[in-house]
């Protein structure tokens, strides 16, 4: 007979089951279409209660799919890319792979009435998790020194907003793509405009991209 302390660990790894296949089935809905909680539970497998038990709005299942997404999709590739003698050109099949990936979700973007506040944290840790990648190619000479930490969030989102359009086929997304990380050459390089811009700026421009959800709808 299971005990209390043994009933436990189950409650926890039952609750991790159901918020993973939660996420997953977010993914496969948001794949398709904006879709609806509802959608999403069933096709987790689970009830409409047990759905916001873990996710109470829709602005939590988009964090969880952000994050699935950044932890699943990108982390594997900026960790392949520790030891590699092309920074730049890693920087660059990283951004394509996110560009993929916004378009491949086409309901993400607006599944949530406040989309531009979820999304800057996931952009922000995103970009904090590039940093290594590109201190390496600066000091490798391959981008241009002035180029800040600050910069990466507004790069991505100037990206998403020209190229992960429902309709942009993958080809024209990588020939824009090298074209942006060709800017970033150090050769001929003119000196950049001081950036003042803080996250508030941040969250009005993907807010700009992508206004989300009507809040009452």
């Amino acid at each position: 007979m299971a005990t209390t302390n043994d009933r436990a660990p189950r409650r926890r790894v039952d609750a991790r089951s159901s918020a993973e296949r939660i996420t997953a089935a977010g993914r496969t809905v948001l794949a398709v279409g904006e879709g609806s909680l509802e959608q999403i539970a069933a096709e987790a497998g689970v009830g409409i209660a047990t759905l916001y038990r873990h996710f109470p709005n829709r602005e939590a299942i988009v964090r969880a799919v952000l994050d699935d997404i950044l932890e699943t999709d990108l982390l594997p590739l900026i960790d392949g890319a520790a030891e590699t003698t092309r920074p730049r050109r890693a920087l660059q099949d990283i951004a394509t792979r996110l560009l993929d990936l916004i378009t491949e979700e086409k309901g993400l973007v607006t599944f949530a009435s406040n989309f531009a506040d979820v999304a800057v944290d996931a952009i922000r840790r995103f970009s904090d998790s590039l940093q290594p990648l590109l201190l390496r190619a600066q000091r490798t000479g391959e981008v241009r020194a002035d180029l800040t930490p600050q910069d990466i969030p507004h790069i991505l989102v100037m990206a998403v907003a020209g190229l992960a359009l429902p309709g942009t086929a993958p080809s024209v997304r990588a020939r824009y793509v090298a074209l942006l990380f060709d800017s970033l050459n150090p050769a001929n390089a003119t000196p950049l405009p001081a950036l003042s811009a803080g996250e508030g700026d941040l969250r009005a421009a993907v807010g700009g991209v992508s206004p989300g959800r009507p809040a009452d709808a």
